[in-house]
């Protein structure tokens, strides 16, 4: 089975994350030491200090992970919450919209996720009317992933936290801009500092990058 990398994926304004089974992006790139933002964040992930970096990781961890967390959720509770969307009843259409590269509709922004450019393997969908709440799904419509986004969300800096269809946390991530976040995993372990395309270790060392961006 293939070894199970947390990604993010980009909805048209770059709001939404993924946690897809693919293990082959990592195309290391070299990048310049400091990148301005937009505003007046600058990363300066490269630059700072071991020190500086740790203080920003337990920052971002203690703000994801608090009292109020769920780990797991009741596995019935959940899926008798979400019973509407277990099944993309729709799912032939988002597919053929996806496959056409078409990213929102009126009513919905779409995402596909493919393995080695051309089979789609995966896709989201984000409801307007709902837009808190995206829905990730197989190729055949099953619900593998649910994202659900903090009350403040679309405004930065916003949360989202990420489940399975039974319930338990996948991961979390803290989305400072369009173009920053900070990723961890559901043992509140840090995954790495997103910048656009690129993702780095608590060491500065670029590990993976994205094609959602």
């Amino acid at each position: 089975m293939k070894k199970i990398i947390i990604l993010l994926c980009v909805f048209l304004l770059g709001k939404v994350s993924l946690a897809a089974d693919l293990d082959t992006l990592k195309n290391i790139k070299e990048v310049p030491s400091q990148i301005v933002l937009t505003g007046n964040l600058i990363f300066d992930w490269l630059d700072i200090s071991q020190v500086e970096r740790d203080a920003v990781i337990d920052k971002y961890q203690k703000e994801l992970f608090d009292e109020n967390t769920v780990y797991k959720y009741n596995k019935k509770e959940f899926k008798s919450e979400y019973k509407d969307f277990l099944k993309d009843n729709d799912y032939k259409r988002h597919y053929i919209l996806v496959k056409n590269g078409v990213k929102e509709t009126d009513s919905e922004n779409l995402c596909g996720f493919y393995y080695k450019d051309n089979l789609l393997i995966s896709y989201a969908v984000q409801y307007k009317n709902d837009p808190k709440t995206v829905y990730y799904y197989d190729a055949m419509g099953k619900l593998r992933y649910i994202d659900k986004f903090s009350e403040n969300y679309p405004n930065f800096p916003y949360m989202s936290k990420q489940y399975r269809a039974n319930g338990t946390l996948v991961s979390a991530i803290y989305f400072i801009s369009h173009d920053m976040q900070y990723m961890y995993n559901d043992d509140k372990s840090f995954k790495g500092a997103w910048y656009k395309d690129k993702m780095y270790d608590r060491h500065a060392k670029q590990v993976l990058t994205r094609t959602n961006w």
